[in-house]
């Protein structure tokens, strides 16, 4: 990973920030005025690596301030994310940074911790950018030859030159978000930011502030002005996916936004206004929506100027062994592996799988197949189990689980799970719970009411170990199976983040002192050494 750099004529400052970042295995570099940062960049120019991740630089400092610059650093290299140290004094006289495109704002005195994690943001902001750009450079114009999808490709070629609101319909895991980045490139905004928000992934009483930004004292926690996602989308687009799912007040808030360009800051008085075209996109009905009462009509109408749907994975079948071959490619450069081939066979299974997670579904099971298929051939005994689970039950090969008796699978299981690249942890290379051979594992279990509701492969797994446990009298069988699932949950999520306990916390949802108190309850402090 590149560097973060730290600009700071207090050498203390540096030493604090430095030795934090290299804590959390994040290298830096650090310079003490502002000629020396630019001369640096110049230098980088001819070699990327060498060039910042985030750039951290104080406001005040000797032979040039950090106001400029944060300035000539935006017009040679407008996504690098900056984030501007001050002290409380210079707050007032630092506001215009936003302006001039801040990522945020480091008060000094600082919480160190606190440092740490908005620096850890920028520099997560940043990667997510630099993917997304080289998806957009690398990723070939054509994503799919479906007559469904070639009808979608001609409405962002007619829509090329036009700045017209844009509402894109289609399941989750689509790619709705592909063609909004598309609809960017190909529009007269290109040389603009594209700025993405979910709107159903953010609490309802953030969101008005991710949106429209807020004043400094707004409410409990703004120490300082910051812009919203329609001022830092300014001069280019704006895409709100899961538009359905918005608040029905903000909703109102939005459609004069829309209306005129005009919105306020959470705790603002002075109207602001930003240039920005809106491309939303949902996997709801928006019309039934309506009829229910949930969703502003005049919104729906001031949205569906020009609507754009995008057909599930399954209207496209023909699409799928050239989606596989290029996520395969993808997976393996990302995971820095000799690409996979796959057979005739194993396309042919794969293609008849329905994908409940479309796209992205499959993109996933590529990345598990790039992990965890044995050979440079992927075989149909190789595919993951709930591909395996889908097809005749004459044709599953006795193969699809791993031969240590464990049950693994991909990490898109349903439509709602997400997978980021990273080595295999060994936790699941090795398989999560071993399977008694003598156990009886069922396919469903009984629901309330005598329904039988299918199990997961792991839940197999686990279902099997208990009874095994049970039928032989062992004692504490609750106490040990939560054991060995919490250890190797966290052992997961540590090798997932390389070690980084506090970005494992985040990630499972725990708090840093709860997974500081399980690794010592269950004794990995050696093994996350």
């Amino acid at each position: 990973m590149k560097p973060i750099w730290i600009v700071d004529d207090d050498q203390s400052i540096r030493f604090v920030l430095e030795k934090a970042l290299l804590r959390e295995d994040l290298p830096t570099r650090s310079f003490t005025n502002t000629r020396e940062v630019l001369a640096a960049l110049e230098a980088a120019n001819d070699d990327e690596m060498q060039g910042p991740q985030v750039l951290v630089s104080d406001i005040r400092m000797p032979g040039g301030s950090g106001l400029d610059l944060l300035d000539k650093i935006k017009q040679k290299h407008p996504g690098l994310p900056v984030i501007i140290m001050t002290a409380f004094s210079d707050l007032d006289s630092a506001v215009s940074a936003f302006q001039g495109g801040a990522f945020e704002y480091l008060p000094k005195p600082f919480d160190l911790p606190r440092a740490v994690e908005l620096i850890r943001r920028a520099v997560d902001e940043s990667q997510r950018e630099e993917v997304a750009e080289e998806r957009m450079q690398a990723t070939p114009e054509m994503l799919g030859q479906a007559p469904a999808m070639q009808d979608v490709f001609r409405a962002i070629g007619r829509l090329s030159q036009s700045n017209v609101t844009v509402l894109i319909t289609g399941e989750s895991g689509s790619g709705k978000e592909l063609v909004a980045r598309a609809l960017h490139k190909h529009s007269p905004r290109s040389n603009g930011p594209f700025v993405a928000i979910n709107t159903a992934a953010i609490p309802k009483d953030l969101l008005e502030s991710e949106l429209f930004g807020h004043e400094r004292g707004a409410f409990t926690g703004a120490q300082t002005m910051r812009r919203g996602r329609f001022e830092q989308a300014d001069g280019g687009t704006l895409f709100l996916d899961e538009i359905g799912d918005m608040p029905f007040d903000l909703q109102t808030r939005l459609l004069r936004v829309l209306s005129d360009g005009h919105f306020y800051r959470v705790g603002g008085h002075n109207a602001v206004k930003a240039n920005v075209r809106v491309i939303a996109a949902t996997h709801q009905d928006l019309e039934q929506r309506v009829k229910q009462g949930v969703f502003r009509e005049d919104l729906f109408h001031r949205l569906n100027v020009i609507r754009l749907r995008l057909p599930a994975l399954r209207e496209r079948k023909e699409d799928v062994p050239s989606l596989t071959r290029h996520f395969l490619q993808q997976s393996a450069k990302q995971l820095g592996v000799e690409p996979k081939r796959i057979s005739d066979a194993a396309l042919s299974q794969l293609s008849a799988f329905n994908f409940p997670g479309n796209v992205r579904q499959l993109e996933n099971i590529c990345h598990w197949l790039t992990v965890m298929a044995p050979a440079q051939l992927i075989e149909p005994k190789d595919l993951p189990p709930e591909v395996l689970s889908n097809a005749p039950l004459e044709s599953v090969p006795s193969a699809a689980a791993p031969a240590s008796g464990g049950v693994v699978t991909s990490a898109f299981a349903t439509e709602t799970a997400h997978f980021e690249p990273a080595p295999a942890p060994a936790a699941v290379v090795a398989g999560t719970m071993p399977v008694a051979a003598t156990a009886p594992v069922p396919a469903a279990v009984p629901a309330p009411g005598g329904a039988a509701v299918p199990m997961a492969g792991w839940e197999q797994g686990l279902d099997a170990e208990a009874q095994a446990m049970l039928a032989a009298g062992q004692p504490d069988v609750w106490d040990a199976l939560s054991r060995r699932f919490e250890s190797h949950l966290i052992l997961t999520a540590l090798s997932f983040t390389r070690g980084r306990r506090i970005e494992a916390a985040q990630k499972l949802g725990i708090g840093r002192n709860t997974i500081t108190r399980k690794i010592a309850e269950l004794g990995l402090d050696q093994d996350d050494a």
